[in-house]
């Protein structure tokens, strides 16, 4: 079954609200072994809404609109769904009684705008909306369905998974479709490719796609195939991520199931120093705090970050942590003799078990023939223990402090399995 998405709303076109909708609905109708063929963003104007329902129905089985429901007069989805469909509005008591109650509920009085709410096309099945008062519409148009629901994400996906998917999940016989992702960090796609080259050719014989989806310092490999047998599905997946994983395995640091949150490094490393019961402290120059954000955006932080400091400047470096001056006239800030008492200063002053410190040069300007924008340095230190490692990144000033990042954590994260 093929499914297209089509959300509407002048605010998504301008860019003042991110569609998030679409990448949602994505995910489910993935999940449900509905493969999704096109995307678009749709004006709040009549003629462009006609125009993508038509093109719509030429494309796919199934259409979800999103968007373009209110009560307002701008809010045009609706009359224009009915004419899509050459039907007239009529007013449905049922919704006209859940919009009547719904505002019973909170003690506000309902007017004349609220009331249209419980007009819908003519024909259509109407999809409760249990979260606010303007109701889904399901209806069919030759051999394609579309299913209209409001913009709103969180009716919208109470819509989705309490009535539309199990809807479609009764009416069609639907296939399997799994994915299985490999993350991997430290290492570009193209070398990725040339590591993994037979082993991907064999792939297709097996039934199974793979994708390459980059990110500063970061590139998944997605595993997919489709079939009847979810069972037999992930079995076949499953083993082919194993054959995979020695060649690779220095640049895997985790894995990611379709449909679930994304392990990030700064997740996965908090999670093994919570296990450990060790902490961490930080010394940031060039990330500016970007990592301990990371750290601290993840719940029960306290437990595993002592805290950190940004030593933007040498003398910063020097006063607050205790970088020997002689170390900036010989080396330089951005140096391994720089990030190694950098990272062991901050670990005496904060008493944690690990700590990381960085010191770069995230451009686009500052950079030097022997120093070039991109050039870091990272160190990662322990009790017992201190590692410092270069790394030479773009001239993308945040490109390059994302990179850091997640360069920092990934080399954390091994020194702590070491």
């Amino acid at each position: 079954m093929k499914a297209e998405i089509l959300t509407i709303g002048d605010e998504i076109l301008i860019g003042q609200i991110t569609n998030t909708n679409s990448v949602w609905i994505a995910q489910q109708l993935n999940l449900c072994g509905i493969r999704v063929v096109h995307m678009a963003s749709v004006a709040d104007e009549e003629s462009a809404i006609l125009e993508s329902l038509n093109a719509a129905s030429k494309r796919a089985d199934v259409v979800f609109i999103t968007g373009g429901l209110g009560p307002t007069k701008d809010d045009i989805t609706k009359k224009t769904f009915a004419e899509f469909f050459d039907a007239e509005l009529e007013m449905n008591t049922e919704v006209l009684e859940h919009v009547t109650s719904f505002f019973i509920k909170r003690n506000r009085e309902i007017n004349d705008v609220n009331r249209q709410q419980a007009l819908v096309p003519k024909g259509c099945t109407v999809i409760r909306n249990a979260n606010g008062t303007a109701p889904g519409m399901w209806m069919k148009k030759n051999n394609t369905v579309f299913i209209s629901m409001p913009g709103v994400p969180y009716e919208m996906k109470a819509m989705m998974t309490d009535l539309v998917l199990p809807k479609l999940r009764t009416e069609n016989d639907l296939p399997n479709i799994y994915h299985k992702t490999v993350l991997t960090q430290g290492v570009g796609e193209s070398v990725i490719a040339e590591i993994i080259e037979k082993w991907e050719d064999d792939l297709a014989v097996k039934k199974i796609k793979l994708a390459y989806l980059p990110q500063p310092g970061i590139v998944r490999l997605r595993l997919s195939a489709e079939g009847k047998d979810l069972t037999e599905l992930k079995s076949r997946v499953d083993t082919e991520v194993k054959t995979l994983v020695p060649l690779i395995e220095n640049y895997i640091y985790g894995f990611e199931n379709y449909g679930e949150e994304m392990p990030t490094l700064e997740k996965i490393v908090s999670e093994l120093l919570r296990e450990r019961k060790q902490t961490l402290s930080l010394a940031e120059s060039c990330t500016g705090g970007y990592i301990s954000s990371l750290i601290t955006s993840l719940s029960g932080a306290s437990e595993i970050f002592k805290g950190g400091i940004v030593p933007y400047t040498n003398t910063a470096k020097h006063e607050l942590l205790q970088v020997d001056e002689k170390t900036f006239e010989t080396a330089g800030a951005v140096s391994k003799e720089c990030v190694e008492q950098l990272a062991a200063n901050v670990l005496k002053k904060f008493d944690s078990d690990f700590s990381i410190a960085v010191s770069g040069i995230a451009g686009p300007s500052g950079g030097t023939p022997d120093k070039p924008v991109g050039l870091v340095w990272i160190a990662v230190a322990s009790r017992k223990k201190v590692l410092a490692m270069k790394f030479q990144f773009g001239d993308h000033r945040q490109r390059n402090i994302v990179m850091t990042a997640n360069t920092a954590l990934n080399l954390l994260r091994k020194f702590i399995l070491r």
